[in-house]
């Protein structure tokens, strides 16, 4: 008889078991541990394939484990709670049971790419608290940065040398249009583009004067006849009537279904980036929160539509 070589036994395969037995699909199972059906189908397939017997018995509207599968299943519930207490053990040992994350963000950011990256560490590090200050502009994100008044930022990418930095995110500038706006096609031209009426942002922000950049390099001008402070307040005069704007697409979500949505003539992209001073001390808790961000996957930015 062949013996289990106890090394190719996976957290990730006892993982999937555990969830399949308490919620009996593997579906919500998978759900539940943020991966596709057909990796946590997989996961149990070899799990059974190493271990030579049945774990699980497959219906049409539910999963049941066998009677081996309850006694496994058991034991792998017994398996991960001492992996919890090891890496607790661990965590005490490192001083990640407390302490402070200070983190700024430019709002976009915040509001789309933060909280996944925040729910992660917190459930990993329930004990460390995060305090989070927004702000309308990437440039205070990293003088925040400078004056030691924030430990992690995100920022626009690339930036000085004083900051080390780690991409995260490619957010595409898109052309949002009135309802008004007649066109089947997907991408402006530089004429059209200039000579519609715009609603933008001051000049003196960062984001709208990359955008002036971007134009003027090949020797556009943009008609904005009217400026404002707030993406919301773009994003709801375009929905009204009153002219077109350019953003990028996580400063316009949610796009209201009446807006249509354009690409610029040349296409355009921030990059967007984790953040720190270089050669600074950082505690545990920071170094813990590096890690979740470079683990978050994100969604890629959607292609436009129509």
């Amino acid at each position: 008889m062949t013996s289990i070589y106890q090394g190719r036994l996976k957290t990730s395969q006892l993982r999937a078991l555990v969830a399949i037995a308490e919620y009996g699909k593997f579906g919500e199972a998978a759900l539940q541990l943020e991966i596709s059906q057909s990796g946590i189908s997989h996961a149990i397939s070899t799990l059974e394939d190493e271990l030579g017997v049945s774990l699980l018995v497959r219906h049409h509207q539910h999963t049941r484990c066998t009677p081996v599968g309850k006694e496994i299943v058991q034991q792998a519930r017994q398996i991960l709670q001492l992996l919890e207490q090891i890496e607790e053990k661990a965590n005490q040992a490192k001083g990640l049971n407390g302490g402070i994350v200070r983190v700024a963000s430019f709002r976009s950011a915040a509001t789309y790419l933060l909280p996944k990256a925040i729910a992660q560490f917190r459930s990993k590090f329930p004990d460390i608290s995060i305090r989070l200050t927004e702000h309308n502009d990437y440039k205070d994100v990293e003088q925040m940065l400078y004056s030691n008044d924030a430990d992690i930022g995100l920022t626009y990418l690339p930036t000085t040398d004083k900051l080390e930095t780690w991409e995260i995110y490619r957010d595409e500038y898109l052309v949002l249009l009135p309802p008004t706006f007649k066109s089947s096609e997907s991408q402006l031209t530089w004429e059209q583009l200039c000579s519609y009426p715009l609603i933008m942002l001051p000049e003196s922000h960062s984001c709208c004067a990359r955008i002036h950049t971007h134009c003027r390099s090949f020797g556009q001008k943009l008609n904005v006849i009217l400026t404002t402070n707030e993406d919301s307040t773009q994003v709801n005069m375009v929905a009204q009537g009153l002219g077109a704007t350019i953003m990028p697409r996580l400063a316009a979500e949610p796009i209201p279904d009446n807006i249509k949505v354009c690409g610029l003539p040349i296409p355009l992209t921030r990059v967007i980036g984790v953040a720190v001073l270089a050669n600074a001390l950082q505690t545990p808790a920071v170094f813990a929160f590096l890690e979740t961000f470079q683990q978050v996957k994100f969604a890629p930015s959607r292609n436009s539509k129509n």
